[in-house]
């Protein structure tokens, strides 16, 4: 159980490292649009804002994906699900929390996907949270 704890605690730290630095480094970049859209007097609905809004969720999709290969990749190096892709696929429904089975998962390691779980959601929280804002301040633009 340990092992488990201090695997499941060190891929946290990981990954909220990588939310925190991803949604930093949108941020900085949305900054330098709001502010070309402000000086041209663009709307928030133009195709530029559109494209500013869909590069967003791209870049939130990318950081959640790197999450979930992280722990897909850990699960392939323990031999706690075989396979890469059976790895991604379990991976990707335990982080979301849709978790239809964990009969994939050695039974040794399923604390680590439980972990993994209660850390997506936190992570998809975050990311909720900074869309609605990066929302909010387009429109207010």
């Amino acid at each position: 159980m340990f092992a488990e704890l201090a695997i499941a605690t060190i891929l946290v730290i990981l990954t909220v490292m990588i939310h925190g630095a991803g949604l930093f480094s949108l941020a900085r970049i949305l900054r330098l649009e709001v502010r070309e859209e402000a000086a041209a007097h663009l709307d928030a609905l133009s195709p530029r804002g559109m494209f500013a809004t869909l590069s967003v969720i791209l870049g939130l999709f990318a950081l959640h994906g790197v999450e979930i290969w992280l722990y897909a990749f850990l699960y392939e190096a323990i031999g706690a699900v075989q396979g890469i892709r059976e790895s991604v696929y379990f991976s990707t429904i335990t982080y979301a929390a849709i978790g239809y089975d964990d009969g994939a998962m050695a039974e040794r390691w399923r604390l680590v996907s439980a972990i993994e779980g209660i850390n997506g959601i936190i992570l998809i929280g975050w990311s909720t949270a900074f869309f609605v804002t990066v929302v909010a301040r387009l429109r207010r633009v």
